[in-house]
């Protein structure tokens, strides 16, 4: 009931200001020259810039968590590698000092009006709007979960409150089937469903288990990666490895009390296959932002609909986009967020100027491909598909260099440069590494 008269307020304070059209800010309770949605990697790294570009005063981010995740490391903390507490860090500390923090939800927009509602009825106008509100996470399209994780032998890299269940079932394998999934929606670090394969055939090998286990990865995809010149080299792993790929499987239904795994056979709708397992690691489905999907600023899928090349909206030009809301056809990692920043840095300072937007988003994405636990394959690539590289070596090979950049590296830049604003550009590898170079 309360959710409900939080929604009844909005809609009326919404409709209030309709009717006032260009000054609605002049009724609102707040008012921003630049209202960020999202305190994640895109919109903490958004507003850093935008406070040294507006001034602090002028800045505002709307975002209900108390603590901030470095997701990319969870790889890791899946596989026994790091731990999940230094992967969190409050968010007053990474949010940038001066810049007006709404604790709360989203939970209207409305571009037509210039006016954001959040959860507990507060009302913002704005000028500019920069939307960073993710993707969601939806393990309850999955017949069977999210209740099946309260059993031992199934995790997710995925959520803050499964990763930890990812490791416990990976110590306590005895023997059986490991298998690992891939959803058939959009994801984020489309790369990770298979890191955790990789990382899993690496322990238990080195606890000599690996002899009566078979690894097995069920992806709802017709390759195993979307780019070839990786694709091929993962191939030659999982043939070397003895790992068992199977095509276009989508997971429909988990029976945790039998130990069961239901998939679907995409290439012939309708045709299920059971398979019975000792570990479960479950990639989820995921979508847009119900607040996106439900407003003007998204397209036909729900994404929020951006310029590819400039990250501004293809509707309504004082609204930009970055990161895993978006529609931008690349893949969705944080690479990508540190790529699009400076781009959107450079978008909106043009915008502000009155000036077209005169630099161009490639698509430029990474995966770190983690193929044990001192190797990574590092897969730079662009919209089309063709490899974008940072380093003057074949990327496609498995480095131990790589895996010290990904378990190491990777993690302070993030804290202390892509989150302040300092970090990123197309390329942000290609940078570091000229800079490693001067």
């Amino acid at each position: 009931m309360a959710a409900l008269n939080r929604l009844r307020q909005c809609h009326s304070t919404g409709t209030a200001v309709a009717t006032l059209h260009t000054s609605s800010h002049a009724s609102a309770k707040q008012h921003y020259k630049m209202l960020v949605l999202g305190g994640g990697s895109g919109g903490i790294a958004m507003s850093a810039r935008m406070k040294r570009l507006l001034g602090a005063e002028n800045v505002a981010v709307v975002e209900p968590s108390e603590v901030h995740y470095y997701q990319p490391i969870w790889t890791l903390v899946g596989a026994g590698a790091k731990r999940l507490t230094p992967s969190g860090r409050p968010t007053a500390s990474v949010m940038p000092s001066g810049v007006k923090w709404v604790k709360s939800r989203v939970q209207e927009i409305n571009p037509d009006t210039n006016t954001v509602c959040t959860e507990d009825g507060t009302q913002i106008s704005y000028e500019y709007l920069i939307v960073a509100l993710g993707l969601q996470l939806h393990y309850e399209k999955i017949k069977g979960l999210p209740e099946g994780f309260e059993q031992l032998k199934i995790g997710s890299n995925y959520s803050v409150q499964t990763v930890e269940k990812t490791w416990k079932a990976l110590q306590n394998f005895k023997e059986g089937n490991a298998v690992f999934t891939f959803p058939n929606t959009p994801v984020k670090c489309a790369g990770a469903p298979q890191k955790i394969m990789y990382l899993t055939d690496a322990y238990l090998r080195k606890t000599g288990k690996r002899a009566k286990a078979n690894v097995i990865y069920n992806t709802s995809l017709p390759v195993l990666f979307g780019v070839k010149k990786y694709a091929d080299s993962l191939w030659d792993i999982v043939k070397r490895r003895d790992i068992q790929v199977n095509l276009r499987q989508n997971l429909i239904e988990v029976r945790a009390d039998k130990q069961e795994a239901v998939f679907e056979n995409l290439d012939k709708p309708g045709e299920t296959k059971v398979i019975e397992y000792e570990m479960l690691h479950v990639t989820p489905p995921m979508g847009p932002s119900i607040v996106i999907k439900g407003s003007p600023l998204g397209d036909e899928g729900g994404w929020l609909d951006v310029n590819k090349d400039n990250l501004q909206h293809n509707k309504y030009p004082n609204v930009f986009g970055i990161g895993d809301c978006t529609n931008l056809p690349t893949s969705k990692t944080g690479a990508a967020v540190a790529a699009q920043s400076a781009i959107l840095h450079r978008t909106i300072s043009k915008t502000l100027k009155n000036e077209k937007p005169d630099k161009k988003y490639d698509g430029y994405t990474s995966c770190p491909l983690v193929t044990s636990y001192n190797t990574v394959i590092l897969a730079e690539f662009d919209y089309s598909g063709q490899p974008l590289e940072t380093f003057p070596i074949n990327q496609a090979k498995e480095r131990r260099l790589m895996y010290y950049m990904k378990a190491d590296v990777m993690p302070h830049l993030y804290w202390h440069g892509l989150l302040r604003g300092v970090w990123g550009g197309p390329g942000p590898y290609r940078k570091l590494f000229h800079l490693g170079m001067k």
